[in-house]
């Protein structure tokens, strides 16, 4: 059964970091690609994120460019976002993708997603 859980998520304050944990079971981790994506309230999902099999391609919204850093660790199975200098528009529900393909929207698998809020 494939199961992608992710982590890490919780209030900040504007200005603040949190890192995105999602560890991956039920699928060959290491064959995939793998996105973040997130949708805020009241609005559509947005692609955040994307890394290439082996984490040697990152690519990045234009919007978290500089503040945020995907990677991933094959040897556990598990996918990473450190977010820093965040900022309100960054509250959202934050999701962990895998797919076959760099095309995130093409992807297999998406977890339950996990709770991002930036306030002061």
């Amino acid at each position: 059964q494939v199961q992608l859980v992710e982590s890490g998520g919780g209030s900040v304050q504007p200005g603040g970091s949190l890192r995105l944990s999602c560890a991956a079971s039920g699928f060959t981790f290491n064959s995939y690609w793998m996105y973040w994506v997130r949708q805020a309230p009241g609005k559509g999902l947005e692609w955040v994120s994307s890394i290439s099999i082996r984490g040697g391609s990152t690519y990045y919204v234009d919007s978290v460019k500089g503040r945020f850093t995907i990677s991933r660790d094959n040897a556990k199975n598990t996918l990473y976002l450190q977010m820093n200098s965040l900022k309100p528009e960054d509250t959202a529900l934050y999701y962990c993708a895998g797919g076959r393909v760099s095309t995130w929207s093409r992807y297999d698998y998406k977890g339950q997603g996990t709770q991002v809020t930036v306030s002061s």
